[in-house]
């Protein structure tokens, strides 16, 4: 059985937002070709002095210390991938499994993870050790990329040459603005405004019907709502009644939010199968709201999607 012990709250509309972001960043990889690939490199025990150490006297090099065990890094790896692949290859993001490469952690004295560490001319100059939202860590990247663009101002022999010779490492412009409803909603949700975050999703909406971002944003708000008040393990009870629809649905609801979507959809199609009318109605529209929390190419949403076909014909 599912675990359905976490309450609904904020932090399940950053777990499904960390789907995507992963999703997103492995497309960016894939389309931008070995390039992107070379931003972003899995470092062991074995390979640390050669592709951290090293590099760093020539880019700066972004250490992801994470583990599987821990649900921050699940949040934060997507989003420094999202970020430093953006960087076009100004730096490198060097990924250590602290599980696997314990003599990493040990020399880095790490107590936590999610650990990030810069690492530039083979020293650590700066990081943090929690949690942080995309544009937090954009902000710390732009200070770094500042303070080492100041470094080769001051040491231009250091700086490393393209093929040709030219310097290379240059800031590049920045992408297209964020549309401001996007940005209103995301204030918002880190307040714990939920009213207002819904707000901004469908102003964004009402003028863009297919954003997707507006459309998860505004399927995990509904999430949070659902939920806010449930016992999960109240709802855990009322599962051994199969006619408890209603509860079938709540579980769901925090199935997600923990994260299981997968469990989350096979539960509705299952209820699917089994029901009728009205009843199978109900379910079917739930599981399609369910839908819209994650990213269209996901690779659980396309499977649920087929066996929801299969159930209703």
């Amino acid at each position: 059985m599912a675990d359905i012990s976490r309450p609904g709250s904020l932090y399940g509309a950053v777990d499904l937002g960390a789907r995507k972001q992963a999703i997103e960043a492995q497309a960016r990889r894939e389309a931008a070709g070995p390039q992107a690939a070379a931003s972003v490199v899995d470092v062991t025990d074995e390979t640390f002095t050669t592709d951290v150490i090293d590099r760093s006297m020539t880019v700066p090099v972004i250490l992801d210390l994470w583990s599987p065990r821990a649900q921050g890094s699940a949040q934060l790896s997507p989003i420094l991938e999202k970020v430093i692949t953006d960087l076009g290859g100004r730096a490198v993001l060097a990924k250590v499994n602290v599980d696997a490469s314990p003599q990493v952690a040990q020399a880095l004295r790490v107590q936590a993870v999610p650990t990030v560490l810069a690492i530039f001319q083979g020293q650590a100059v700066t990081g943090f050790q929690q949690v942080l939202p995309e544009q937090e860590v954009r902000r710390w990247l732009d200070e770094l990329m500042g303070a080492v663009e100041q470094f080769y101002e001051a040491n231009p022999d250091a700086r490393p040459k393209g093929e040709q010779g030219e310097a290379v490492g240059a800031p590049e412009q920045d992408g297209p603005p964020a549309d401001p409803d996007l940005v209103a909603a995301e204030q918002a949700i880190d307040q714990g405004d939920l009213d207002a975050a819904a707000a901004a999703y469908e102003r964004l909406l009402a003028r863009a019907p297919g954003n997707e971002d507006a459309k998860m944003g505004l399927a995990g708000v509904g999430l949070i709502r659902r939920t806010a008040s449930v016992d999960p393990a109240d709802v855990d009870r009322r599962l051994g009644d199969p006619a408890d629809i209603e509860a079938q649905l709540l579980a769901a609801d925090l199935e997600m939010l923990s994260g299981n979507v997968e469990q989350a959809f096979d539960r509705l199609v299952s209820v699917v199968k089994r029901t009728s009318g009205d009843e199978r109605d109900t379910v079917r529209k739930h599981l399609l709201g369910l839908f819209d929390a994650l990213p269209g190419d996901d690779p659980a949403l396309v499977k649920a999607r087929r066996a929801l076909s299969s159930a209703l014909f």
